[in-house]
């Protein structure tokens, strides 16, 4: 189980005084706005760094880490990831998962049949689209709940019941 969830990705900095651009990967946008601590990866080192404050601008958000004063130290972050640590991450409703828990799952029929491992989960505008890859092939599922039967996060075990001619 993945115990740091990306939740943006630095893509520029904003201004002069320390501020980066950050491309948010959570549903949630405004999650931003209660963070106190946030986690980055540099050099091969997860550190934490305090937040002073996040502000939105338009899909984005800008957001002010204490320690990054200056554009010069700011550009050392771009295209780094922010991370919280799970006890830290958006509580999910029953039923929905973190991609991050969801890819490397191995993907069964409820017949048994293996079908390959979640590789990455496309984000349409109605349901998510698990890609699962087996050698060679691709098959894509649909996230529903007609479809999906059963996700072991501890076991990387997902259950499918395929409708008819998906594969």
């Amino acid at each position: 189980m993945v115990e740091y969830i990306s939740i943006g990705q630095i893509t520029n900095t904003y201004g002069i005084k320390g501020e980066l651009k950050v491309y948010p990967l959570t549903d949630d946008i405004r999650r931003f706005t209660n963070l106190k601590e946030v986690f980055i990866e540099k050099n091969g080192v997860l550190g934490n760094l305090k937040v002073e404050y996040a502000k939105y601008l338009n899909n984005m958000i800008v957001i002010k880490l204490k320690g990054i004063d200056d554009i010069d130290n700011a550009n050392l972050y771009r295209n780094k990831y922010i991370k919280v640590h799970r006890k830290d991450a958006v509580k999910l409703p029953e039923g929905a998962y973190f991609i991050c828990d969801v890819i490397g799952a191995e993907v069964y029929t409820t017949e048994g049949q293996y079908l390959g491992t979640v590789s990455d989960v496309l984000q349409t505008g109605s349901n998510d689209v698990y890609i699962v890859r087996d050698n060679d092939k691709e098959i894509l599922i649909p996230a529903l709940k007609s479809i999906f039967k059963d996700l072991s996060i501890e076991n990387k075990k997902m259950i499918v019941e395929l409708p008819e001619g998906l594969i």
